[in-house]
């Protein structure tokens, strides 16, 4: 009820003046019947845009982190997620990601569309990513024809990291149904399970445009993010060097002549003080005594006589 509600009443009719999204293909999805919807994965809003754009309600893989998401935004995301028909996927592989797939395998049991990416997670650059073999798995064991979707310009208006979108048009184009049938019986084998996969890529490659790298995206982001983790570190090594050269500036200024520490009981002195060294120190009062008279006479004698000496000569 929540689902149709949203669709039909207050989500849909408002994104859909929004954005004005351009549909080619609609007619390749059955009107009845399961199938599956496998798209590429530009943007979260992906999984808002395309069920918008299909009559029949859509029940699409999410990653189990949507759903287990702690606190009070944490806990409104999940009822959201689940509210719209969307199904916990755990990435991890092994015994954990075969039982999600097995929830999407009753949804087409049921008769029922299912939306999967195959990339397995948002293209982190815009290109297109290898697909990861869970679709073909699906496809193999339910027998169902696949439509390919490529969503168009979706990476623009809400692009990684994004809260609030941009408001621009953007497009969806539905493919011609993969009936692969033909591989009845092979559900097991690896070698099917990878072609069958690396098939729906390329007709996804075919459809948005999209650049084709032949490496998973989750392998992009984890190279992406260690780069990230080595720039930090490295930013946080240099600031450190820079700090460390700055205190090395600091300490050579202190060193610097004139800007020694003093020594305890030393005196600033003005430039050119001569300094008399062992002279006597005098006490405060005390006066320095003056020549005895008779040492001050006979010196005046004996200049004196010298005086008298030079006349007589002169004479």
């Amino acid at each position: 009820m929540f689902y149709w509600v949203m669709k039909r009443i207050f989500l849909g009719p408002l994104i859909k003046l929004l954005f004005r999204p351009w549909v080619k293909g609609l007619d390749n999805v059955p009107v009845d019947g399961p199938a599956v919807l496998a798209s590429n994965h530009l943007s979260f809003s992906d999984s808002i845009f395309m069920p918008l754009m299909v009559s029949r309600p859509v029940v699409f893989l999410a990653k189990s982190e949507y759903f287990t998401g702690k606190g009070l935004k944490g806990r409104l995301t999940a009822a959201f997620f689940r509210l719209t028909n969307q199904l916990p996927m755990d990435r991890s592989g092994g015994a954990a990601s075969a039982t999600s797939l097995g929830l999407g395998l009753e949804v087409l049991k049921n008769g029922g569309l299912l939306g999967i990416y195959p990339e397995g997670t948002r293209s982190p650059d815009g290109r297109l990513y290898r697909g990861k073999t869970g679709v073909a798995k699906l496809v193999l064991s339910s027998g169902v024809p696949v439509i390919p979707v490529a969503m168009i310009g979706t990476d623009k208006v809400q692009p990684i990291g994004k809260r609030m979108p941009n408001i621009r048009r953007i497009g969806i184009i539905f493919g011609e149904p993969i009936d692969f049938s033909r591989y009845k019986g092979l559900e097991e084998d690896r070698f099917v399970q990878r072609s069958v996969t690396d098939e729906i890529m390329y007709e996804l490659m075919r459809l948005s445009g999209q650049e084709y790298v032949d490496l998973y995206a989750s392998t992009i982001k984890e190279r992406l993010a260690a780069r990230k983790s080595a720039k930090a570190a490295e930013d946080g090594r240099k600031s450190a060097v820079r700090l460390g050269d700055g205190a090395g500036d600091r300490a050579a200024q202190d060193k610097r002549p004139g800007s020694a520490d003093k020594r305890p009981g030393s005196v600033d002195k003005k430039p050119g003080t001569v300094t008399v060294i062992n002279a006597r120190k005098h006490e405060p009062g005390h006066t320095r005594s003056q020549p005895p008279a008779s040492a001050a006479a006979g010196d005046g004698e004996q200049a004196a006589g010298s005086d008298s000496g030079s006349g007589s000569a002169a004479v």
